[in-house]
Order: C-alpha cells, then structure tokens, then sequence
C-alpha cells in the first residue's frame, strides 16, 4: 500500500457524497487520494431514467472511478461496487463491501419491496420510516448527523430516488449469481445491529466471493459508517495492509 493509492467511496441509496466526509478526511490525512462521487441520480446528478439496472448505475460510475482504486460501497453503493469488481476488474484493486445485502431471502426481498411501496405511496413517511430504521430513538446518536440525513433524503427527485430504491430492492438478485467470479480481494463488513443488511447477508456475501473476508462490527446499526468513521477507516487500511503484506 501507497500513500498515493485511490480510494473510491460510493455511498447508498438516497444519499450523497456527504455521507463520507468524516472517514474521507481521516483517509486523506494517512495519504489517500479519496474520491467519493454522488451516485446517478443523487446529489447534483440529474435524475436516472426509468427503468434504470444496476448495470446502468455501474456504468455511469465506471468513468469516474481510477484503474487500480480501493473502491467501498455502501448499501447500494457496494452493489455497484460488486458490479464494477466482476465485470471491471481493472478499476477495482480491492472492493469493500459495506452494509450490504445479498442474495436476499424471498421474506427479506418481500420486505424491502414493502418499504419501496411504502416510500412510493407517502415519500416524507418512507423517509422517516429509514430515519427511524438507521437511528432508533433509543440510540445514543447525534442529532445533527440525524437532521443531515433527513435533509439530504428529502432533498431527492422523488421518482429518481424510487427508481434507484427498486434497483436496491431487487439487483442482488441480478449480481448474485457473478459473485463466484469476483477475483480481486473482498472484505464484507456490517453492523450486528443492522436489520436491512444483515450480519448473515454479510457472511453470505463471503461465502459468496471467492477469498472474501467478512466482519461484523459489534453494537452497530446501518449508518456506522457515517457514526463511527474512526472504526470504518481502521478496518479498511489494515485489510489493504493484510493484503500488502
């Protein structure tokens, strides 16, 4: 590992690049080059189209992503992540998969469509029904980063966010079967707390990929990346130093 080595942050569904400016600063300030784009669809970027895969999304980020990079997604962000890994595996030297799904169960995938139906009938409910998944009011969490989060998802083209959201909802179907033929060195990583992206979708996601090393962050929801920047950025340098080594 270099100090000059890229890494490629990609965050999930209804986010935006801001997400990771805790753990981007603590990455640039041990020497990385840090790029952490706004998905298709987010942030500045036009809306997607209808009918949009993960293919597309995969597409459109490729560009943005240089040969050899360290590339970490989140949530929807390491579907595309997993995507850029099988199919171009030039850009990618190791890929990171953070509070992923995989392989979703036919109840886990009833689930999370029910929550995409949720957010088309009453999107300021979906909203505040992801707030509430992510931040339980009984947690110890900092209600500024909570206020961020509802900004940033209400902020959203409501059809563009939804057509996003079906391709979370439904695309490990569609890269689960490539995930065999992943050859870069993988790490699996979520929160035991996390209800959506499960330590056991973690463990199948390593079981999955050839080589993949997973871990479970204990005492951890979805958003502990965001929460906790500090655990994050350790994990990831020690697996690049574990992979230098």
């Amino acid at each position: 590992m270099t100090s000059h080595d890229s890494v490629v942050l990609l965050h999930g569904v209804g986010l935006d690049r801001t997400m990771w400016q805790p753990a981007a600063d603590l990455l640039r300030r041990d020497g990385f080059e840090v790029l952490t784009p706004d998905l298709p669809g987010h942030g500045a970027n036009p809306p997607v189209a209808e009918g949009t895969s993960l293919a597309d999304l995969a597409g459109q980020v490729a560009p943005l992503v240089p040969a050899g990079s360290h590339v970490v997604g989140f949530s929807l962000g390491a579907l595309i992540a997993q995507h850029l890994a099988r199919f171009r595996p030039d850009l990618v030297a190791t890929l990171t998969s953070v509070s992923s799904v995989c392989r979703r169960t036919p109840a886990e995938r009833a689930a999370v469509l029910d929550r995409l139906a949720t957010a088309g009938r009453d999107f300021p409910a979906g909203v505040a029904a992801s707030l509430q998944r992510w931040y339980p009011a009984d947690d110890d969490v900092d209600p500024d980063l909570v206020r961020r989060t509802e900004k940033t998802l209400l902020a959203n083209d409501t059809a563009s966010y939804l057509r996003c959201y079906r391709v979370f909802a439904t695309a490990d179907a569609e890269i689960g079967p490539e995930l065999d033929r992943i050859t870069v060195p993988a790490l699996a990583v979520t929160g035991d707390l996390d209800p959506g992206s499960t330590p056991e979708m973690t463990r199948r996601l390593a079981r999955a990929i050839p080589g993949c090393v997973a871990h479970v962050v204990p005492g951890a929801r979805h958003m502990w990346p965001a929460q906790r920047p500090q655990d994050l950025t350790t994990r990831l340098t020690t697996f690049w130093e574990e992979i230098d080594a």
